[in-house]
């Protein structure tokens, strides 16, 4: 068969998608991919492996326990294993992660690790080692489409594990290369399996946190990764008045309920964010509905796409798919506009467009106008 390089977690996706390619099989390769020193260090031989300690570690995607369990499923299998360090582009992402915060704007840092690392750093690895394909344990599919010579992404069998909207970013001249072992399997279903093949992670439980914020405190990695911030200011409603004051304004985004440090009468959300004027404004759940966005870097994964077009959208990973119509402003921006009103549509985020289950592409949602 073909030689595979498979991004390796340490999770049980991952762990069942090498036991289901060497069952194919495919030649695996496994690299983990190390995000640098964190809290439980981790030194990289020489060959590659981690060397582990003994310091406490938080669950997470590229810590050294995982890097340890993902050693051991690769031992258990038989399959080559490297576990390099990828500091650098891990760097790329965290300053992207803050850039956007202290922009006012919500960063999704996972689908950037997948158009920076997981689907460039692993391809470019892949080709050094002859690799003909790179796999990943994404809950996505990827099927061959009537006269064009590369296969549409679609979403996984099981909807409530599906990952295809994070990762609308691929370059659609990879798609051919690369392998979902996992994605025409229900969840439940893969652990009963990897359990039956005798792997150790089948019933670890999935990671929830962005991986190098393990504990969720968004606002202290902050300040901790650029210092204090002047980014404190006033809570204001949608006519500019003063509700009260927040401690900075990297703290919320948009939808946001719960945390404010501010009581009313009756529930606000988080409607807008104002970095310039240091202002997070607040609204009803009907001032926080929106019936047109805008995005900019867009990215296509079909190329017959035609304006304006019908297509659902998510505009963020766990958003129920909103009906709309989607037109060309520019080669570089489009204007989404929805049957319904949707409710926390977030600059930053990514919005992602369906025909049924295939995704067609995605870009990134822009600052309303009036910011």
């Amino acid at each position: 068969m073909s030689r595979v390089v498979l991004a390796m977690s340490g999770g049980v996706d991952s762990s069942a998608s090498a036991w289901l390619l060497k069952e194919q099989g495919h030649e695996v390769i496994g690299l983990f991919m190390r995000s640098g020193t964190t809290e439980d260090s981790c030194d990289i031989e020489q060959g590659g492996l981690p060397i582990l300690n003994s310091k406490a570690h938080k669950q997470g995607c590229c810590s050294a326990s995982d890097a340890a369990d993902a050693r051991r499923v690769a031992d258990a299998l038989d399959i080559r294993f490297h576990a390099l360090n990828f500091a650098d582009a891990f760097g790329q992402i965290k300053d992207y992660f803050a850039d956007e915060y202290l922009s006012g704007r919500t960063p999704n840092p996972c689908v950037m690790c997948n158009i920076w690392l997981k689907f460039g750093k692993l391809w470019d690895f892949a080709q050094q080692v002859g690799a003909e394909y790179i796999a990943t344990g994404h809950y996505a599919q990827l099927k061959s489409l009537p006269g064009q010579p590369q296969p549409g992404l679609f979403r996984g069998l099981d909807r409530k594990k599906d990952q295809s909207y994070v990762l609308f970013g691929i370059e659609s001249e990879l798609l051919d290369k690369i392998l979902f072992p996992v994605g025409s399997f229900e969840k439940t279903v893969l652990r009963e399996l990897a359990a039956k093949a005798g792997i150790k992670t089948a019933d670890k439980p999935d990671s929830q946190e962005i991986c190098f914020i393990p504990d969720n405190d968004y606002g202290r990695f902050l300040h901790d990764y650029r210092g204090p911030q002047e980014t404190a200011g006033e809570f204001v409603d949608p006519e500019g008045n003063i509700l009260g004051e927040h401690p900075g304004y990297e703290h919320f985004t948009i939808g946001q309920r719960r945390g404010l440090g501010v009581t009313f009468g009756e529930p606000r959300f988080v409607i807008r964010i104002e970095p310039k004027s240091r202002r997070v404004v607040l609204g009803t759940h009907d001032d926080l509905g929106q019936t047109e966005l805008t995005a900019d870097r867009l990215n296509w994964l079909t190329p017959d796409i035609r304006f304006p077009f019908q297509a659902t959208a998510q505009i963020r990973y766990q958003h129920t798919p909103a009906e709309c119509t989607v037109d060309l402003i520019d080669d570089h921006q489009v204007r989404v506009q929805f049957t319904e009103p949707q409710f926390g549509v977030a600059p930053g985020q990514a919005v992602v467009f369906y025909n049924d289950d295939q995704v067609l592409g995605g870009g990134w949602i822009q600052n309303p106008p009036s910011i």
